[in-house]
């Protein structure tokens, strides 16, 4: 065998994937990240947000990653581990962004992270709005299942503009929602 055989099966592999395991894997991936983030974040200003909310959180997100691997399962769409290694590494190097500071955290990463929290929320409601369409015409979706996961993203959504309203006006001053 040659070295050439183990990368084409993978590439023949990778292209019976469907088109819904391939848009379920990427969320996955963005999902582990976000999980990877919430608890970080959690660590950093446990403090900041008070009574556990952050940890919360973050056990939540991991809870909606084993959510949607379970419904991939009942779909008959394999998880691959490159989506949760990928979401690993993508919240890893997400750590190396310039915020004003080299080797402690800054105060902006407060904000940027509950930013990235929050648009990561935001996507992975639209991910269980897609699956609720489907299960419309799939009977291996749990309808009321997905309507429960679509109500509970958009609270937490809701919590997290509220920290990061919070963190923009003791960063920034108070914010205002007038156009700029």
């Amino acid at each position: 065998m040659t070295w050439i055989e183990p990368l084409v099966r993978g590439v023949l592999a990778g292209m019976r994937r469907t088109l819904l395991g391939i848009y379920l894997n990427d969320h996955v991936a963005v999902v582990t990240a976000g999980v990877e983030l919430a608890r970080r974040f959690a660590r950093a200003e446990a403090a900041w947000a008070g009574n556990g909310k952050l940890d919360r959180l973050a056990e939540e997100m991991a809870e909606d990653r084993d959510a949607l691997v379970d419904m991939m399962r009942a779909l008959g769409e394999p998880s691959r581990p490159t989506g949760h290694w990928a979401g690993w590494l993508l919240e890893k190097a997400g750590r190396l962004k310039a915020n004003g500071r080299l080797l402690n955290r800054s105060p902006l990463s407060r904000v940027e992270e509950l930013e990235g929290l929050r648009l990561g929320v935001e996507g992975k409601v639209a991910a269980w709005r897609t699956l609720r369409a489907r299960a419309a015409v799939d009977p291996r979706l749990d309808a009321d299942r997905l309507d429960e996961l679509i109500a509970n993203g958009r609270s937490q959504a809701t919590r997290l503009e509220r920290l990061r309203a919070r963190a923009v006006a003791e960063l920034f001053g108070e914010e205002t929602d007038q156009a700029a």
